[in-house]
This record gives structure tokens, sequence and C-alpha cells, in this order.
């Protein structure tokens, strides 16, 4: 029961892996240690018995259970505290929980994704809360809604600022949430104490682990606490000390690893000798050198915005400041025309505490809205007021202009800038990194970050997570039919190159035994391979199976084997005959029928753009003559931004129009009129706001990210022009492919019936016993797949997951054209399914809309295909996560076939 509860809202609140794993390790403790959901029991024996499950728990360190999830700054904490509540209600009915901030950001930013149709709602996608949303009572409005909450919400969420409390207990007095209320008759504290089910949790916990307002709030005695934090450590005089309490630890160097936070990258000039400068210059050389970065990046950003059709993301750059003399002195050099010319004057704010009354209040709205592509910021100067809940995702320049050592910025770095825009890593370098404008510091950040206990390297924090080095295997597995006629077992591969046969059990034994039937049935497979290509010929697999077919593999069988064939015949008989037909049956068999299908213009075809006015809005490049040397801290690569060696050219539009012309779309004879237009507006956009020797050192210099800019834009006005579209069948079927996947080598097999306790292993895990799969072996993306082979065993005639190269269906997405590979394919009730499970929250996405669109309008190409050659009709199902459930047959899930 738990695990269904478990499944649904991992899927409703599409969690990350870390996140999934977390919420699996709060349902593991539960189970293990059922006490922990009631007042009355022995902390001693619920330790011991957490112990055995946790190795890196060694102590609650509180007077009641608390875990702590230390999770890497990026992940999504507060998500994950939705999915705690959302599953401690759903599978076990609690209704009451508190949550505490550690300052006012983080306080003020729970409540808005707390509060329902907001951008970022923690409880989006569960169903029970739809119609009545927990109710929200924090620190500043408690006293008024306590005396009158929603008898209709299942659940109330208590959100607290623990600075607050702990300024309202200094000198011994009690927090104001202590004091008698007039609407209960008593304190909010004493009514929350006394509720037999109230959860604590804990946002940043590190930082109020001892102080006296958490001490006040221990006496809420709730069942247990949840602590999140992403340095689970707090500092003390003999360095830092480590919690003990720690039950999922997922660091930094995982969360890259991952791609779920940008790389960090420090930026420096090529052979740049601080000792040659003043400390004046070197502060004016870094921030002129940020912007030329930050404005770099932006046009990647923009460029990758419309290439693959997404929200354009406007970045912004962090100057880090002494202190707040500083900080002014920092907002008059750059509002000042002797940086670039007072370009920024207006893109600048000044973000510290010497801010008072009406510009205090500018100063946070302009903050609040810094992601906003609306809202004009690009530079934000600061000392030490942003702090922990401060997570915008538009953070791609720091430029450190504060004394501190190597190990400290980058630390800084880490806690402000690494989350992504996109919540994944798009393979674009610009757009999935983080600059560090260091130039006086690249060596020493560079080494620090090379260090082994550097936040970028450190894997774990606390304790090594038992078996995480047990090895992998890589194994090799070929289709049923290879094996049932003996030609291959599956494989694997030990990382230390030894080669071992997978014990697994067979369904058949092998047909062929002896070398000589195995070398003619390869043979007949090769044949085979070859006859697949004629579709007029050799329509379908059944096909196969015709006397006239038979008889032509024969014939090149025959051929294929002549320089051999007579020794082989010599030692013993072989009857090719026989061979060549059980080989056919078996192939025929254990094969669902592809074709490979094209749609292909017929006629003259033409090609072009239309014209139209370049979009310039937000393209700021900055001149420079230094080459800017940028290395990532935790690969090492390095990239650099430098003008290209080459011709000056005559006219400045020529270096757009001659780096455009590279791209294999662009012909220079057709287009030129068109390029030549689009190169002058973008010309005429640079001398608006730069000299004529300017605008051509930018042009040297960024030619080519800025061809890619226009040549992005280009193709949203391209047409294609043709007689007309025909569809094309190259192959009648294909057979099916060898797959390669990576495993546990401690445990690399299971049964597919087997349930999967820990779900963030299930991509480690292999999956045998099948009846029905076209492959003894399978891997699954998640536990939804698993389960809907559990109804394919069952409902269908044969299935298999397909691998790459498989169907060669190709979807365009921007200006990428990825290859489609589809979760299932299954054989059933006379009809054949290509099937797609896919979380609810996902189907509607672009690409994942976008790739149903071009698999229902292949099925149909196929549907026609098949029955015009007596074969079966072609149907595309994409399937809602939490609709698969043993309890439906296969048919059940018509209702989500898609139509194109």
């Amino acid at each position: 029961m738990n695990s269904r509860i478990f499944n649904a809202v991992s899927g409703r609140l599409s969690l990350r892996l870390p996140q999934s794993e977390s919420l699996q390790k709060l349902m593991q403790a539960i189970d293990a240690a059922p006490a922990m959901l009631a007042h009355e029991r022995d902390l001693d024996a619920v330790l011991a018995t957490l112990k055995g499950e946790f190795p890196t728990l060694s102590d609650f360190e509180r007077a009641f259970p608390s875990l702590c999830f230390a999770l890497a700054t990026g992940v999504g904490k507060t998500r994950l505290m939705g999915a705690f509540i959302s599953y401690l209600h759903l599978a076990h009915q609690f209704r009451h929980f508190f949550v505490l901030a550690p300052n006012l950001t983080i306080y003020n930013k729970l409540i808005t994704d707390f509060t329902p149709n907001t951008p970022k709602y923690v409880f989006k996608g569960i169903a029970e809360f739809a119609s009545y949303p927990p109710e929200i009572i924090t620190g500043d409005n408690y006293e008024q809604r306590a005396g009158n909450l929603s008898l209709l919400s299942p659940v109330t969420v208590n959100i607290f600022n623990i600075s607050k409390i702990n300024s309202e207990v200094r000198g011994g007095n009690s927090p104001r949430i202590k004091r008698l209320s007039e609407y209960l008759g008593d304190s909010y504290f004493n009514y929350l104490a006394e509720l037999p089910d109230l959860v604590l949790l804990m946002d940043e916990s590190h930082r109020y682990r001892a102080s006296a307002g958490v001490k006040a709030i221990n006496e809420l005695k709730p069942l247990f606490g949840l602590e999140l934090t992403a340095t689970p450590f707090v500092e003390s005089s003999r360095g830092p000390v480590p919690f003990k309490n720690v039950i999922m630890d997922y660091p930094l160097a995982r969360a890259m690893e991952d791609g779920f936070v940008k790389e960090p990258a420090v930026v420096t000039q090529r052979d740049f000798d601080a000792k040659r400068h003043t400390p004046e210059e070197i502060e004016k050389i870094k921030l002129e050198d940020g912007i030329r970065i930050h404005e770099a990046t932006k046009v990647e950003l923009m460029t990758y915005a419309r290439q693959n059709g997404v929200h354009t993301v406007k970045p912004f750059m962090l100057v880090i400041a002494r202190d707040t003399t500083h900080a002014s002195q920092l907002l008059g050099l750059i509002q000042s025309d002797a940086f670039f010319a007072g370009r920024y004057r207006d893109k600048v704010i000044q973000v510290d505490s010497s801010r008072t009354g009406k510009e205090e209040e500018e100063m946070i709205t302009r903050l609040l809205a810094v992601e906003s592509e609306g809202e004009p910021t690009e530079i934000v100067i600061h000392v030490n007021m942003l702090k922990e809940g401060w997570d915008v995702t538009n953070l791609y320049t720091i430029v450190p202009l504060r004394a501190a050592n190597a190990r400290t910025l980058i630390e800084q770095s880490i806690g402000r800038g690494l989350r992504l825009p996109y919540g994944k890593r798009t393979g674009v370098s610009a757009v999935d990194r983080l600059n560090i404008v260091a130039h006086d510091r690249f060596q020493e950040i560079i080494d620090e970050a090379n260090r082994g206990d550097s936040p970028i390297r450190l894997k774990q924090v606390i304790l090594e997570i038992p078996d995480q080095d047990e090895g992998v295997v890589a194994v090799q597995v070929s289709s049923n039919a290879e094996t049932a006629l003996g030609l291959d077992t599956p494989q694997a591969i030990s990382t230390g190159g030894h080669v071992y046969e997978l014990q697994i059990e067979r369904l058949t034994t092998p047909v062929f035994t002896t070398e000589s039937e195995k070398q003619v049935a390869r043979a007949v497979l090769d044949v085979i391979q070859e006859l697949e290509k004629q579709p007029q010929y050799v329509s379908n697999s059944a096909a196969l199976l015709k006397p006239d077919v038979q008889q032509t593999i024969m014939a090149q069988v025959i051929q294929r084997l002549t320089p051999v064939q007579g020794e082989l015949l010599e030692k013993e008989t072989v009857d090719l005959a026989a061979v060549i037909t059980k080989t056919a049956e078996i192939v025929s068999s254990k094969i669902i029928d592809i074709p490979r299908i094209a749609v292909v213009p017929t006629g003259e075809v033409t090609v072009g753009f239309h014209p139209f006015t370049l979009d310039v809005s937000g393209l700021h490049l900055q001149p420079a003559d230094r080459e800017l040397l940028i290395q990532k801290l935790r690969t090492n690569e390095q990239e650099t931004l430098v003008s290209e060696i080459g011709i000056t050219e005559r006219r400045l539009e020529d270096y757009i129009v001659f780096a455009l012309v590279d791209f294999d779309d662009i012909d220079y004879t057709t287009h030129a009129e068109l390029l030549y237009d689009l190169a002058g507006q973008m010309v005429q956009h640079l001398l608006g706001y730069l000299s004529a020797d300017e605008a051509r050192t930018v042009l040297d210099r960024d030619r080519r990210l800025i061809a890619k800019n226009i040549h992005a834009q280009m193709m949203a006005h391209c047409w294609e022009k043709a007689s007309g579209y025909e569809v094309q069948v190259s192959r009648g079927f294909t057979t099916l492919k060898p797959c390669t996947y990576t495993a546990s080598a401690k445990n690399p097999l299971c049964h597919y019936r087997d349930t999967v306790d820990d779900k963030s292993r299930i991509k480690q895990m292999l999956f045998g016993g099948f009846q029905k799969c076209l492959y003894s072996l399978q891997k699954f993306q998640s536990d939804t797949e698993r389960r809907f082979a559990v109804n394919l065993e069952r409902d269908s005639d044969k299935w298999f997951r397909p691998v790459k190269g498989q169907f060669q269906i190709f979807y365009q997405f921007g200006t990428a054209q990825p290859e489609y590979i589809p979760d299932f394919v299954v054989e059933a009730n006379g009809k054949i399914y290509m099937v797609e499970t896919k979380a609810r929250t996902d189907l509607n996405d672009a690409e994942v809309q976008t790739k149903a669109e071009v698999a229902a309008k292949w099925c149909q190409h196929a549907r026609d295909y098949s029955l015009s050659n007596s074969g079966k009709p072609w149907q595309y199902l994409i399937i809602p996560h939490d609709e698969i459930n043993e309890s439906r047959r296969l048919e059940d899930y018509e209702r989500f076939i898609k139509k194109p």
C-alpha cells in the first residue's frame, strides 16, 4: 500500500532521483521503526533499529527522532518537503506540520511555494489537495487564523521564522507564540504541542541547530523531525562537526555528475600577471571582463531559446563587494561614462543594509524580479545580504572583489548560482556553466578545486555509502531468436575486462548444437538482413516462410559458404534446407515487424527563408582585445573567448555573412541578398552603441556567436516547397538489434516480478524471467516501466524495449533532430502497439508532445503498409504513469491511443 502511495507521490510531483531516493528513505525508516509514529516509545530502541537501516546514522541529536536529508543546493529541498507532507498524509493520515525557516528570505519563499497557483507550488499534481489545499498558518497570521481553521482543509502547515523566535526569547523571555490567544483560550504553542501528529520540518537546519529559538521549538515535542540542508555540519573552533543523524547524503559532486546543477568555471585573461596592475586596475579589468562573459552568455541563451522553442532566460552578473562603502563605489563606477560609456547605468542595483525606506523597497522589488525577462537589472552588487533562499536560476557570472581564500570563493559561488534555468543540462556549455571571474586568484582556485576535500570533488561528506564501489559489469544481450538458434548467450564483461556467461533461465533448448549447423544459421541470418532491404520481394517476416524466398535464401547461403562448405560437409552432414527453414521459422516467430519508413518530397524541391526583421533586443556584446580563458573546476576542461586569426574584412557585414555561409543549409548564391540584409541589421545595431572600430573588434571575435544567433532566427522563417510528398518503405521488417546494458556486478539479475524497494537503484538493475519478451534480459528506467512489463507478460503475445536505431524515427525540436526511441513495442489482440509511459506532469511538455505527434504519424504510415501486406495495424499509446497497475488488462490502455 505505502509503495503505491510512494510511486504516486514521486510521479505526480515529478521528483528528481535524489528527491525520490530521500522519500524512499523516509518510507524505509517508518516501515522499519513504526514506533516513530507514536508518542509512547523507547527512543533508544527506535535509534538502534534505524542505525541498522542507515549506517550514516549514529544519534538523533534531539529529544525526539530527527532525521537529516543532506541534498546539494539546487536539487530541490522545498519540493521534497512537499513530497514528505504529501506522503505522510496519504500513507499515514498525518494532518499537522510545522516548518521552520532560518531567515526572512526563506520564510517568505516558503509561504509563496506552499500557496496554491504559484509557479513553484509544492503540491501541484497531488489530486487529494486540488479541491481543499493545505491550510497555511504563518508566524504573521496565526493569532487571527488559529481561531478559524478550515474544517475542510485536510492538512495544516505552519510556517515560522526561527530568527524572529530567537529575537523574542533573548533575555529569557517567552516567544510570542507561547502567549495566551483569546481565540484559543490558550497559547498557540500549547495548542500545537497537544496535537497527536505534529511533524517538524527544518529547512537549512545547519543555520540554527543550537539556537535558543530551536530549544523553545523543541518543547513542541513533535512525533519526529525532518531536517534539510546542503551543509550537514556545524562550525566550531575545532573545525566543522558533521551531523550524526544524516540518512540521505547527496553532495554537490554527485549533483554535478548527474547534471542537476551548473558546472562552475573560473575565468581569467590569458597570461594575466596581477603584479603588473594596481588593485583598482584589477577590479576594473575583472568587472569589464565579467561584462564580456555576461554579454556572450546572453547571446548563447537567446540562441538556445530560439533553437529549442523554450522561454528566453535573462542572465545577470553578481558582484561581491568588500563592504557597503566599496559597494557604493562600484555602483558609481558602473553607472559612470567610464564604464562602457554608461551603458549599464540603469541596469545595476546595489543590495545591502545601507538602503532604507523607499530605496530599500525599490531594491527588494528589483531583486525579487531579477529573473523576469522584462526587468532591466543585469548587474547586482552585494556584500553579505544574499543568503540561503535566494534561489535564482539565471545567475551566470560572479565577480568576487572581496578578499577571501579560494575555498570560501568556491563555496560562496556554489551557494548562489548553480541552479539550472531549464531544470536540466542542455548540452550547450555556455548555458550550463557558471562563470567565476577571478584573474588574480585563478590558479589558487584551480588548485583548491582539485583538492580531494573540495566540495566539487567530495562525493560523500559524512560516511561512505555501503556497496558504493561494488563494481559494474557490461552485459551484452542478443535477441531470443539468436539464442534459440544457439548462436549467442548473454555475456557480462567486468571492469577488469573478464568475459563470462550469465546464468539465466533458458526458455527453450537451442535447436542447433553443432558448429556446422550454427555456421549455416549465421549465414541465413546474414542473408535475411539483406533481404529485409527488399520490401517489394519480402514484405514482412512471414514472407520468409514462402518457398520461393527460401530458395533465394538457399542460393545466397550456398554462395556465402562455398569457400568452406566442402570442408564442413566432409566432417558432418548438414541439411541446408532444414536449417534454413527452421531458422526462418524462428526469426519470423520471434520478431515484431517494424518497417523502415521515410516521408520524402517528390518532384522539384526548393528551400528558402522569408525576409524578416532581426531581433537584436538584449544583444550588447562588448569589445575586448584580450583573450579570456575559462576553466571548469570539476573537469578542468578549458574554453576561450578570443578573436579569430584571419583576414580583416573590408565591410563589417562580411564578418557575419562569411560566418553564416558555413552553415550547411545556407547557400550564398541563393540567399546572398537576405544574408546581407540581416548582417546589415546587426551591424547597425552594433554601431548604435559602439564606434566603428569597437564594432569591428566585436565582429572579429564574436562573428560565429552572432551568426549562430542569426541562424537560429532564420530557421523560424524557413520554407520548403515540393511538388508533393510520399511515404517510402525501405524495409518491410527489421531484425532485432543486440543490446548492451550496465548493471551492478554484485547482483546483476533480478526477476521482473520482484518488488523493488529502492526505486533509485532501478536503473542499475537488469531483469529477467520473461516468457513473452523477445530478449531474455531487459533494463528499465523506472519502476512504472517494470510494472507495465508485468502487464505485458500476462496479456501480450510478444513485446520488447527497442534500442537506438531500431525504428530510426526522428523529430524536429528547435534546430535539433534527435531520434525518438519508444519505451515498448507490443504485439497483442491482433494489433501492434508502440507504447510510451510518461509521468502525468510531463504529458504537456513541448518535447513530449512533439515526439507523440511524430510517433502517431509513423504508426499511421506503418498501419497502412502493414494492412496492405496482410499484417497487423499499428497504434500509438502514451500512458500516464499513475494509470499503470496489474488490475488493468492491456486493452484497457487503448483509451490512451493518440491519433495523428
